[in-house]
């Protein structure tokens, strides 16, 4: 067999041993990885994918934030716009300093690989992708979505709301980033004021999944109504836009 899963995630391990483990940010990523990792082998599985191209999409999924270990040792953050977008960092780790034959021996995969690491955090997929590196990089945004709502839910409202604010109880949506929901439309992430906002970002990720097993798996485990009742609203229209956002949102999903 090409990939090795076992020796790919042994050296995985090795990588992230240069980092504290003991930070915590570090230890969400290590975590969010290897859910991505079971995302991404879940979806494929699904899919009915060959067994090459399922341990192709779990190795996308292994790497696919590798560039987030150097990105907070740099600058302290994960915010791509104050500091590096992380999938090009990881792809400076893997290929420019020839780490990725640490993960894979062959260098077969390299391009699709590259590809998809590129494409799992742009607002949309660049065009003329061949078909097999077109659905490695659906899975691996695919994956890295679904882990997005576990991660909402496991942490505190201030660690996953990243507008600064006292009141987030009675914070509103903003107009513009509220229509664009209604219209079905990828939010314009220029647009983003509030927490309120960044609620509505959240339910949108169900207009940007490519199969409907992901979808499936939204439903199954109620991402939706749960995501959305972290926050105890006081702003009557506020209220009554998340629950109409929540109510359109399962509705696509359902399509």
């Amino acid at each position: 067999m090409e990939i090795d899963m076992l020796k790919a995630k042994r050296a995985f391990n090795e990588y992230v041993n240069n980092y504290d483990i003991k930070d915590n940010k570090v230890q969400l990523k290590i975590k969010h990885t290897y859910k991505v990792v079971e995302n991404s082998k879940m979806i494929s599985e699904r899919l009915g994918l060959s067994k090459d191209e399922q341990n192709l999409a779990q190795l996308i999924a292994l790497l696919h934030d590798i560039g987030r270990f150097e990105q907070l040792r740099k600058y302290n953050t994960f915010v791509d716009r104050i500091s590096v977008n992380h999938a090009v960092q990881g792809i400076e780790v893997l290929f420019e300093q020839n780490k990725i034959r640490n993960f894979i021996e062959t260098n077969k995969y390299d391009e699709i690989i590259k590809t998809a690491i590129l494409n799992h955090n742009r607002a949309e997929i660049e065009e003329s992708l061949n078909q097999k590196t077109k659905l490695q990089a659906q899975i691996i945004r695919d994956s890295d979505k679904l882990d997005i709502f576990r991660v909402i839910l496991e942490s505190n409202p201030e660690d996953t709301m990243t507008i600064n604010t006292q009141d987030i109880e009675n914070e509103e949506v903003t107009e513009e980033i509220y229509k664009q929901f209604i219209r079905k439309e990828k939010l314009d992430y220029n647009n983003i004021r509030t927490n309120m906002d960044i609620m509505f970002s959240w339910l949108a990720y169900s207009y940007d999944l490519n199969f409907r097993e992901s979808k499936e798996y939204i439903i199954e485990n109620n991402y939706m109504d749960r995501i959305t009742k972290i926050i105890n609203y006081k702003n009557a229209d506020t209220k009554r836009r998340i629950e109409e956002g929540v109510k359109k949102a399962k509705e696509y999903l359902k399509q």
